[in-house]
């Protein structure tokens, strides 16, 4: 798998955070996949999520230290920081126009860690464990032109 490959699996991630190895198929059909390569896109995910988890917990901690009340007083706006460093890290080169979907999804995604904070859930060892669960739920199918075979020559 090619650098585009990992583009392209970066720019799904706006749209699906959990792909099933199906779905990974589905847009990837210039792949002829295998065990090694298909361990590799959902290592990918992973990497992803990790990532996007990370910056949740970073924002929702220094929303409770700057004294927010409750989950519903959290926004995320298109111009905020946090949504800035979500589409740096995953569309660098501003490739593709974020989903307006994805905006909703990081500002559930942040609650959900600010009430898990806030309720000291996380003293609990596997606290993130019920936030990933509901994250998992808000996946969306990822548009039709991203099996497109000239995808990724879209991207250069």
């Amino acid at each position: 798998m090619t650098p585009m490959h990992l583009r392209k699996a970066k720019l799904m991630f706006f749209w699906v955070r959990y792909p099933s190895s199906a779905v990974l198929k589905m847009y990837f059909p210039d792949i002829k996949f295998n065990k090694n390569n298909t361990a590799q896109l959902v290592k990918w995910f992973s990497n992803f999520r990790e990532f996007y988890y990370i910056q949740m917990e970073k924002y929702a901690r220094q929303a409770i230290s700057e004294g927010l009340k409750t989950a519903d007083d959290l926004h995320v706006a298109g111009d905020s920081e946090l949504y800035r460093v979500l589409n740096l890290h995953y569309n660098r080169n501003n490739h593709i126009e974020v989903p307006p979907n994805f905006r909703y999804v990081v500002e559930q995604t942040l609650r959900e860690f600010f009430r898990a904070i806030q309720g000291g859930k996380d003293a609990e060892q596997s606290w993130k464990k019920s936030i990933y669960k509901v994250i998992s739920r808000l996946d969306d199918p990822v548009p039709e032109y991203f099996k497109s075979p000239n995808f990724l020559e879209q991207l250069e």
